[in-house]
């Protein structure tokens, strides 16, 4: 009998708990006007994770978890030893189709004078036989000869083109090796703050794992949900209002940057009023960038808190909803508090 009462009390005690909460969310809703929808959700940032392109060893991270960094800043970088030995290759590659351009363009300019010599060769033949000085088999050789240095001419301008060619994609395989290289320095693509240092200097990752994530610290948000009747209300661009937990006195200014198409919860085949007033359509909470930037160093992601979203277009903010951002003393002293 005992064993049944711990059972039956602790069922007790989450009843009691969940109608508490019910009915604080219960006062909470009768509280605010009609034109003013509520939610409660998390701070959160838009995380960026700085993986690598090329499967490889790491070399050096160069930043903590925590750590504060600006955008272009390195990261970490990979092992580049056996790339730098084929950039040194193909540097030598390069050399040397510059090299077959130039030997292809003194042949073109030997053959050029071959050719400027048979060509008075022949006609200085064709004013002999004229005069029945020479031979016509001699001019028939003369012309040969012509013919001939033509054709070689031709062969060594090709070479040329051919040598020219091997030269671009010579280049274009001292680029492609040089671009690798460059994407071996992993750099942040946004200023944030590193929240997971996720490779260590040594291991071997493939191409795409992640080394480190960075949160955007000037993309922050709250994620909420609402019933559908206040949902199909809001709309992007909405005023809203960020109250956090940690921080009930101070009030942030934020906007209703989107409103999900589909409901959270997918409703029967059949359904009547009471069941389409269950489905949740998640709304995303966004605090200006400019705001965030003032208070950098400040923002915290994982902070829970309720946001307040406008409804209507000529309705005034009651008072308490005044924005209220604390400066970084004032915002010490509260939660010292």
């Amino acid at each position: 009998m005992s064993k049944l009462r711990v059972p039956l009390a602790i069922l007790v005690v989450i009843i009691a708990i969940a109608g508490g909460g019910y009915y604080y969310w219960q006062q909470n809703q009768e509280t605010l006007p009609e034109f003013i929808a509520s939610g409660n959700g998390r701070i959160e940032a838009e995380e960026v994770r700085v993986a690598t392109k090329y499967a490889g060893r790491v070399d050096e991270v160069l930043v903590d978890e925590g750590d504060l960094v600006q955008a272009g800043q390195v990261l970490a970088r990979m092992d580049t030893e056996e790339l730098q030995a084929s950039l040194a290759k193909a540097r030598a590659e390069v050399a040397s189709a510059e090299q077959g351009i130039f030997e292809a363009k003194a042949d073109i300019v030997q053959k050029e004078s071959q050719l400027s010599f048979a060509e008075r060769q022949l006609e200085r033949a064709n004013e002999l036989v004229k005069n029945n000085n020479i031979a016509r088999e001699q001019v028939d050789q003369r012309k040969s000869d012509r013919d001939v240095s033509e054709a070689a001419l031709a062969a060594a301008k090709s070479r040329l083109t051919s040598s020219e060619r091997n030269v671009e994609a010579a280049q274009a395989e001292l680029e492609r090796i040089q671009v690798q290289i460059n994407d071996s320095v992993l750099k942040a693509p946004r200023g944030g703050r590193v929240q997971y240092r996720l490779a260590e200097p040594g291991e071997v990752l493939a191409g795409g794992d992640p080394v480190v994530t960075v949160l955007d610290l000037t993309d922050v948000y709250m994620t909420i949900f609402l019933p559908t009747r206040q949902a199909g209300l809001a709309f992007v661009g909405n005023e809203a209002r960020i109250v956090l937990d940690a921080a009930p006195g101070f009030v942030i200014p934020a906007h209703v940057s989107f409103v999900a198409d589909d409901a959270q919860f997918t409703p029967r085949e059949v359904e009547t009023r009471s069941e389409r007033d269950k489905l949740m359509f998640r709304v995303k909470i966004r605090i200006a960038r400019e705001l965030l930037e003032e208070h950098r160093k400040r923002v915290k992601t994982g902070l829970p808190g309720e946001a307040y979203v406008m409804l209507a277009d000529h309705q005034n903010w009651p008072e308490r909803f005044t924005p209220n951002v604390p400066d970084d003393a004032t915002l010490n002293k509260s939660l010292q508090e």
